[in-house]
């Protein structure tokens, strides 16, 4: 039998005027002066309500009465209920949003829920593409200039790691086709260098032999539409998707899984996670690790075979 949460619960018991007023009037105002969303005010009331029962069923009758580690506690309840992190954070910012509301009409001196941090939410990581079906999806042979410029997009992102963002804002003057290098322009505007070579250079060039019937004007842009200016993020996005679905793979096709797939690939053929980071364009080596999803046995086995003071004697 399912364990009932105490979002679940329908109101069995009546919450007091005391509580149930504030509520009321918060949720009046929000929809009047902030102009909440039917949606929104669904998720708040849910969550609201919820709170305010396991207050009430604890004890508590009155919103004064409510303090930080009482915040605490209906906290760990909606973990115990096993809601996940993303609805206990909706749980607290709900409350956090009606605590500011009751601070501002006078009903208290201070947030109680403020200094109260939400659980931290899983990361959920992007299945990469095998090699196999990296292959299915790039062995395209139509020869129009749209097909040409959708396979050099993707051999590109595949082949330097590329962001989609990154992609759509290239430049022509930003392959340095002789040098095989790319001049790509990052988070936080950083620019980095990476190299492209093999097919993505090959692919390069057919598009660029092509490129000019679909130009209009003079676009600088590296990719472009068939409308003739700098190609959008959701067009290629799209295309991605349909060429996916063209080429029978199993998985739905987008950009983010191609740099996935890069970096994936690299680390497992390379094992120079340093390496792996400076090509992905990450501040923090952390991230690249949590991205190529690396784990402690690997960087264990690394550690074993290559520290001069953790390799065993063979004396010993």
């Amino acid at each position: 039998m399912k364990k009932a949460s105490s979002q679940d619960l329908t109101p069995a018991i009546t919450l007091p005027s005391s509580m149930q007023n504030p509520l009321a009037s918060f949720f009046k105002f929000m929809i009047q002066e902030k102009g909440l969303s039917p949606h929104t005010e669904l998720n708040y009331r849910q969550q609201l309500t919820a709170s305010a029962l396991f207050l009430v069923r604890s004890g508590v009758t009155r919103w004064e009465d409510v303090d930080a580690a009482w915040v605490r506690q209906i906290a760990a309840q909606a973990k115990r209920d096993q809601l996940k992190a993303g609805s206990i954070a909706l749980r607290l910012s709900s409350l956090r949003s009606f605590f500011s509301y009751l601070v501002r009409q006078g009903v208290l001196f201070a947030n109680p829920a403020k200094g109260v941090s939400a659980p931290k939410k899983g990361r959920t990581l992007p299945k990469n593409l095998d090699v196999d079906e990296i292959n299915k999806l790039l062995t395209i042979d139509d020869n129009d200039p749209l097909s040409i410029r959708d396979r050099a997009m993707m051999e590109l992102m595949y082949g330097a790691g590329l962001r989609l963002s990154e992609l759509v804002s290239l430049d022509l003057r930003d392959a340095l086709m002789r040098k095989g290098d790319l001049r790509v322009i990052g988070k936080g505007d950083k620019e980095r260098i990476v190299p492209f070579s093999g097919m993505a250079k090959e692919w390069l060039i057919n598009w660029l032999k092509v490129r000019n019937q679909l130009l209009k004007g003079s676009e600088n842009a590296l990719f472009i539409s068939k409308l003739g200016g700098r190609i959008s993020t959701r067009t290629v996005q799209k295309r991605m998707a349909e060429w996916g679905q063209k080429q029978a793979l199993n998985s739905h096709i987008n950009p983010h899984k191609l740099r996935h797939s890069f970096a994936t690939h690299m680390l497992e053929s390379s094992g120079d996670l340093r390496a792996v980071q400076e090509l992905l364009g990450h501040a923090d080596l952390s991230t690249t690790q949590i991205y190529t999803h690396l784990d402690f046995q690997h960087l264990a086995k690394v550690y074993d075979a290559t520290h001069p003071r953790a390799r065993k004697r063979k004396n010993d």
